[in-house]
């Protein structure tokens, strides 16, 4: 007799280990596979998927040490701080990276246990319809669920014909593990793994070249936040080369050479110590059985869903990285939820216009809403307020007065529609934004709510009030 559950997640990163814990919170019999790409030293399985193990966890931590490497070589100076010159022990920051993904990684074992959630080690396979629901094959039984969630995440896309072997050319995996810091370094791709580690190795030293196919940098933001931005990042030493079309790569043991046009159409060649391949991800849907039961993916090989992340079988969901959206672990995880209450007869709700972005370069990138150049487009008629940190007394405290936060709200109704933010705290200050935008705020309302002093949340509260070409203090 095979084992029977309510609910069977495949995969168990951010999305499906959240839907799994919700679902059994809610009073189903769960279970979660995962097929465990990244096992620890010792072999034994290992939760949270890319975010995790080789994504956003770890790369946090590596901007964190890079920063402070960074701060003490540069900024210590300024504040009347002697170190000396630091150095770098690229080996134990790793480790320590290392560390801080096994403790996360145990903490969801130990969530799962706490939650009745039963753990099956062995990747997910469709195999048809049983007496007792859904039959997926996993590792070596096959398991029977009544309700079935996709979670299967994504995967880093590779170059055609340019092997990743994580040594040399690497994705996000060999990005995080380089074992010493690369005199040079090549990254295709200007999206947000490509900052994030860019910016990583070029504090720790590294010679930095950006090579990007899009003609504009980060296309999908705000436009005043990308030119700030650009203008900053290649202040700090990173080099951009934008409207490129990469040629022929050849790889070595002692490094690559990228042949590639510029956007003038010229040819060109950079040599590098190591690439980063950064060019986007796809969906992991290989394997999952999909052509057996009928389940429909899409061209792109996403599993296509509704509003509500419903697939086209009875009791078949689909969240995360492999369906529509953005890849972002924090929209998996509400999809995840969503889906686990909407089985239990819930509401199940997912705002999909008020997910946050954020780059975690420095100074960090945020935004929730629309951009001024989505709303000109639309025709929308709004009003913009845009505050510099350099007005900001806790941001000039601690040596970090870089950027703005910029409230877009419409000009009839005051709505707040769009916050975009470059500086200090970028990532934490955004929430405020997405609380307000959730219960159809108006910048009025930011601005009549007392902000703690000093703070940088101050310069959210007076770019609402420059909204209403009011600010206090600028």
């Amino acid at each position: 007799m095979s084992q029977q559950f309510d609910v069977l997640v495949i995969g168990g990163g951010p999305g499906g280990y959240v839907a799994a814990i919700r679902a059994a919170q809610l009073g189903f019999k769960v279970a979660c596979c995962e097929s465990n790409p990244y096992a620890d030293p010792k072999g034994q399985p290992r939760l949270g998927g890319t975010c995790l193990n080789v994504g956003c966890i770890p790369s946090k931590a590596l901007l964190h040490t890079s920063h402070l490497f960074e701060e003490a070589g540069h900024s210590f100076a300024d504040q009347g701080i002697t170190v000396g010159t630091p150095k770098i022990d690229v080996a134990k920051m790793i480790a320590r990276k290392a560390n801080i993904v096994t403790q996360l990684t145990q903490g969801i074992a130990g969530l799962f246990k706490k939650n009745k959630v039963t753990f099956l080690a062995g990747h997910g396979s469709f195999v048809g319809q049983g007496a007792a629901g859904w039959q997926v094959q996993v590792g070596e039984e096959t398991v029977e669920a009544k309700q079935v969630i996709i979670a299967t995440g994504s995967t880093a896309r590779h170059l055609p014909n340019v092997p990743v072997d994580n040594e040399i050319v690497c994705d996000n995996i060999g990005a995080l593990e380089m074992g010493t810091v690369p005199k040079s370094l090549a990254v295709i791709g200007a999206g947000v793994i490509g900052l994030e580690m860019g910016s990583v190795w070029r504090r720790l030293g590294a010679q930095v070249t950006v090579l990007e196919a899009m003609p504009d940098f980060l296309a999908a933001a705000d436009q005043d936040v990308a030119k700030e931005a650009q203008k900053i990042f290649t202040k700090q030493g990173l080099a951009f080369n934008f409207g490129v079309k990469i040629g022929d790569i050849k790889v070595s043991k002692k490094g690559v050479s990228i042949a590639y046009t510029d956007k003038d159409g010229k040819a060109q060649k950079l040599e590098a110590d190591r690439l980063v391949v950064s060019i986007g991800r796809i969906p992991n849907t290989q394997g999952l059985g999909a052509d057996k039961v009928g389940l429909k993916l899409n061209e792109r090989g996403m599993v296509e869903v509704d509003g509500h992340c419903k697939t086209n079988l009875p009791g078949v969901w689909a969240i995360g990285d492999v369906v529509r959206g953005p890849m972002l672990a924090h929209k998996a995880m509400e999809e995840g939820v969503a889906v686990a209450e909407i089985m239990a007869g819930q509401a199940g709700h997912i705002n999909f216009d008020l997910i946050p972005w954020v780059i975690y370069t420095d100074p960090e990138i945020a935004w929730v809403g629309k951009t001024e150049q989505q709303l000109k487009a639309e025709g929308v008629a709004y009003k913009a307020g845009k505050i510099p940190f350099m007005a900001n007394g806790r941001a000039l405290g601690a040596g970090n007065a870089q950027g703005f936060v910029k409230m877009l709200a419409d000009a009839n109704s005051d709505r707040i529609l769009g916050v975009h933010i470059i500086g200090p705290n970028a990532s934490e200050l955004i929430g405020e934004a997405v609380v307000a935008m959730e219960f159809g705020a108006a910048s009025e309302d930011l601005a009549r709510i007392c902000h703690a002093h000093p703070t940088l949340s101050e310069v959210v509260h007076e770019a609402a009030l420059a909204c209403d070409k009011r600010p206090l203090h600028f």
